[in-house]
């Protein structure tokens, strides 16, 4: 089974660092195709009555070599251009070899490296090798008769002559378009892992930054849950001791006594908080094994501290909760009665949790004030609704019809449910 290929999307130009030492490598190599000319011309591979003159060998040579200067800025057409003049040298007989096949080659490479186009760059490869190889063939059809048939005086092998020279040349042929062609394949596929692997971190660096921005989330709304509601209550007794403390100095005592008990609450569930955040063996967010409806009686007996007349009544058979959903329903009774003595200014609280056919209903209501209870932009009503969205419940929240306010959540279960016993 063959991997997926991977593909990065056409590639971007050069930068202008690259463009610098593409000039020099241009430059070098046809410096040095000048130089093979005359060192070929010195040692008689040009010595002939058809030979072109000294000129058009060298423009020949700097045609070939010089248009490697914009290779990867126009990839595709400096591959045909180096290819068409190479093919037109050879046939003027004007060829300077060494540094007009390295051009090619390079050519080639860079068209396969380089080119924007991964499909057409590689059929555009395709057709320059074989056209080369056409001329190859050509070359040798006119060629062949210059080839002895015994070979040279003195040549002993074990093939004929003309059959051995045929087939140094194909291999020769075949090693070096194949390795041009496979070096740019080869270099292509590391730009696109590259590419691909700086694509993956940046996405790892911004699922990064969410997390923390998610952790950041949910460490503010639990110290919202966590310390609001016990910070408000001993606020309420505070201040009730203060009245009463001339007046009354018993009562007073128990106020105080109410708030010294919801301090060392707050602090414990503070404590378990952190516990749970510094716990980097549990997936996810795992809500506090006490922060569960079963706690609920704790929120009217606080409430009932306060001075106000609280009740809880539960209907519907009960049936066991995923810890999420009871979590998130033990807060959102939490919060509604931290913005009841905070701002209510009410006389009686009613909670009521319904068990329906497929969802929990939690329902908090007031004869307080009927407006809306926390400021613009408060993290309570932020929280509550963060926490429905979770389990995809819907919130309802408002003023009452006879007077005070009611906070309604319907949590679905047959969902949660579902998770948990896979889970189980």
């Amino acid at each position: 089974m063959t991997s997926p290929t991977v593909d990065a999307g056409p590639r971007p130009g050069p930068t202008p660092r690259q463009r610098r030492i593409d000039l020099g490598i241009a430059v070098a190599m046809a410096t040095v195709a000048v130089l093979n000319v005359f060192l070929a011309r010195s040692v008689g591979l040009f010595a002939s009555s058809s030979a072109p003159s000294v000129t058009e060998q060298l423009g020949w040579s700097l045609v070939v070599t010089l248009p490697l200067i914009w290779r990867r800025s126009h990839p595709d057409v400096v591959a045909v251009l180096v290819a068409v003049f190479f093919i037109a040298a050879q046939i003027r007989g004007s060829q300077e070899q060494q540094l007009a096949s390295g051009a090619l080659c390079v050519a080639i490479y860079t068209l396969g490296a380089w080119g924007r186009n991964r499909r057409r760059s590689r059929r555009l490869r395709l057709v320059i090798i074989a056209a080369m190889f056409s001329w190859l063939a050509v070359a040798w059809f006119l060629a062949h008769d210059e080839v002895f048939a015994d070979g040279p005086p003195g040549a002993s092998g074990e093939l004929p002559p003309l059959l051995a020279a045929l087939l140094n040349s194909a291999i020769i042929n075949v090693a070096f378009f194949g390795f041009a062609y496979a070096l740019g394949e080869a270099a292509r596929r590391q730009w696109q892992l590259e590419r691909r692997t700086t694509e993956l971190r940046a996405a790892q660096a911004v699922a990064g930054e969410r997390a923390v921005i998610g952790e950041r989330v949910r460490i503010a709304r639990e110290l919202h849950d966590v310390v609001a509601h016990h910070v408000s209550v001993m606020g309420i007794q505070a201040s009730a001791c203060r009245r009463m403390l001339d007046k009354d100095p018993e009562r007073a005592r128990t106020a105080l006594t109410a708030v010294e008990d919801s301090a060392r609450t707050a602090v414990d569930e503070l404590r378990r908080m952190l516990g749970a955040l510094r716990d980097t063996g549990g997936a996810g967010e795992q809500p506090p094994a006490e922060a569960t409806l079963e706690r609920v009686d704790e929120l009217v007996a606080r409430a009932r501290e306060a001075g106000l007349t609280a009740t809880c009544n539960v209907y519907g058979d009960p049936v066991p909760l995923p810890g999420s959903v009871s979590q998130a329903a033990y807060r959102i009774i939490q919060e509604a009665v931290t913005n009841t003595l905070k701002h209510a200014h009410a006389s009686t609280l009613d909670i009521r949790i319904r068990y329906l056919a497929g969802e929990l209903e939690v329902d908090v209501a007031d004869d307080g004030r009927g407006a809306v209870r926390a400021p613009a932009g408060g993290l309570g009503l932020i929280g509550m609704r963060e926490r429905v969205a979770v389990h995809d419940g819907v919130l309802e929240n408002g003023p009452r019809t006879g007077g005070g306010y009611r906070v309604r959540a319907r949590l679905p279960l047959s969902r949660a449910l579902t998770t948990a016993g896979e889970q189980r």
